[in-house]
């Protein structure tokens, strides 16, 4: 199943137990064993005789057989407790690696962007992976990512595939370390929106150019540019709130035609409202095309890049360096559109992002 597809909503929020001895390694601790296992602290502390909770590399645990029961807050020294199905966490979880303090969120829901932060001397020279994306639709799964920032506090931007349920994992490494960790995952719980549109209307998802167009805007996707944006991103649209076409809605375009996610968010306005940039970066695609329109594509840097649909007019130029509040085009009613909005998107290295997340802040969160 594609992230085009409808995913069951269903939480998993546990990887299978393990029953073979585990080698303790460098920067874990007895929660983390427990949490990437399916376990609880005090299953590994009654099955391994333990007094306290602190470990040394190369101690070996046994792991209990499947069907223990998962940690509860109790079970957490330090940490947060969970949380029942449909909320979120204000509160980060932490680790360490080779002095490094390692800072994620405690839950996620699908289509979120997310910080995985790293603060300490040497935090600059740590690697992250997204290990779970293997074999899910995502583009460049598990890519090797490089922090960014400065004065001993980095970050390294995550993002949550639409359709995804099973936890994110992470990986951190720094000189021959490795910190392993994830991070539940919620679904949307939205339901189907069928759209029926007409075919004088639909006609352009089977338009010969639409290939040409998808290459293009992956072209994009693929780009990995320094940081661009140093201030919060701000709307593309002056005193505009989004309609009820939600981000992350799973609908359907035509009468019995597959599931998809949208992968953007839908302003309404007039024709001709100026579209503005959300960040400063540098525009890397503007034209009509027939599925998105009449299209700006900007690179902010560090794998993010939003896109503006259905414009009746284009006024950026690719190769233009815009800064946030610039006006890029106006809004239409062009390409895949039965009506005059503007549809918005930030994707974090090809995936689209909810773009509620980055409006008012510098990172999501």
């Amino acid at each position: 199943m594609t992230r085009r597809t409808l995913a069951a909503l269903v939480l998993l929020t546990a990887l299978p137990a393990l029953a073979a001895p585990y080698v303790v390694r460098a920067g874990d601790t007895l929660y983390s064993i427990a949490r990437v296992n399916g376990t609880t602290v005090d299953a590994l502390l009654r099955l391994n005789n333990l007094s306290g909770t602190t470990l040394e590399v190369g101690q070996t645990l046994q792991l209990p057989a499947r069907g223990e029961t998962p940690p509860t807050a109790t079970e957490k020294p330090g940490l947060p407790a969970p949380l029942p199905a449909g909320q979120l966490a204000p509160t980060p979880a932490t680790a360490r690696i080779a002095g490094v303090n390692i800072t994620v969120p405690t839950s996620l829901r699908m289509g979120d962007a997310f910080l995985l932060g790293l603060s300490g001397a040497r935090a600059a020279q740590a690697t992250v992976r997204f290990p779970s994306e293997v074999g899910e639709d995502v583009r460049m799964p598990n890519e090797v990512l490089r922090p960014i920032g400065g004065a001993g506090q980095f970050v390294v931007v995550g993002r949550v595939v639409l359709g995804k349920t099973t936890p994110v994992v992470y990986e951190v490494s720094l000189d021959g370390e490795l910190v392993r960790g994830r991070i539940p995952v919620l679904g949307l719980e939205d339901p189907i929106q069928h759209l029926n549109l007409p075919p004088s209307v639909s006609k352009v998802l089977v338009d010969p150019a639409r290939a040409a167009e998808d290459a293009l805007v992956e072209k994009a996707y693929a780009r990995r540019t320094p940081q661009a944006w140093s201030r919060p991103f701000a709307p593309a649209l002056r005193g505009v709130s989004p309609t009820s076409s939600s981000f992350g809605q799973p609908r359907t375009y035509v009468a019995g035609g597959p599931v998809a996610y949208h992968f953007g968010t839908d302003y309404p306005a007039k024709a001709g409202t100026p579209v503005l940039a959300v960040n400063d970066g540098t525009v890397v695609i503007a034209g009509r095309y027939p599925v998105r329109g009449g299209l700006v594509v900007i690179d902010h840097g560090a794998g993010v890049v939003s896109l503006y649909f259905h414009q009746s007019r284009v006024t950026a130029r690719v190769g233009q360096k815009v800064k946030r509040g610039d006006k890029v085009g106006e809004v239409g009613n062009t390409g895949l559109s039965a009506g005059s909005h503007l549809h918005l998107e930030i994707r974090v290295r090809g995936e689209g992002t909810n773009p509620a997340g980055w409006v008012g802040r510098l990172w999501p969160r």
